[in-house]
């Protein structure tokens, strides 16, 4: 029988109090990869100590392993928007539960690129344009034709997997939208992913809940 949990620690981080005696992975350099598969063959449990990025980027490798049967903890110095999605705590308490709590089923939402999504994505203007301009869709639901700043979406941790809208004023946004993708379609726009730029301009995007769920450990 494989040992049971690893803690994946990102970009040097201290290790949580909570999580003290448990194999430790640095991740954070060249060999990232190889890494991140030989715990993943390993271990029954990653919990990743880092950002919503790398939490993201976990997934995305358990995603494209064909591996989501791994359990998933996660345990961030601070909030982030994931915690927030999948109403999850930060500090000692997160890294408590991410060593003690189950893993249940959670929606996972990716894009057309295979890359998974926890906290916030982002369609925005390439650069030098005023405006993202096109046609933005969740599901039946119309979010905008015709031009605006940008558009936000978000995993909400519960079917049907993800909302979207059009901030305002303040980068508040008065309507969301909520389905199972959200789909743009434009004249050109840059992809963000909790914080990760795209490095090429897209005409198309869509991001959506995967046909399997992740195990978060909650």
């Amino acid at each position: 029988m494989p040992p049971e949990t690893t803690v994946l620690l990102f970009a040097g981080l201290p290790l949580p109090r909570p999580l003290r005696g448990l194999p430790t992975v640095q991740v954070g350099g060249e060999n990232d990869v190889n890494l991140m598969d030989a715990a993943i063959d390993r271990y029954r449990r990653l919990v990743v100590v880092g950002t919503d990025a790398d939490l993201a980027r976990t997934l995305t490798r358990l995603l494209r392993t064909d591996r989501l049967d791994i359990e998933v903890g996660y345990a961030p110095r601070r909030r982030t928007p994931a915690t927030a999605a999948y109403r999850l705590p930060a500090g000692w308490r997160a890294a408590r539960l991410a060593r003690r709590g189950a893993g249940r089923p959670a929606p996972l939402i990716r894009d057309d690129a295979g890359t998974a999504l926890v906290g916030v994505g982002r369609w925005l203007p390439v650069d030098g344009a005023q405006a993202l301009r096109g046609e933005g869709v969740v599901d039946d639901t119309t979010l905008f034709d015709g031009e605006v700043a940008e558009v936000l979406i978000q995993p909400i941790g519960v079917a049907p997997g993800l909302r979207a809208g059009v901030p305002r004023r303040r980068g508040r946004v008065a309507r969301w939208a909520t389905g199972r993708a959200a789909q743009l379609g434009t004249t050109g726009a840059v992809v963000v992913r909790d914080g990760t730029f795209s490095s090429r301009t897209v005409k198309r995007s869509t991001f959506y809940r995967h046909i399997e769920d992740w195990l978060l450990v909650r």
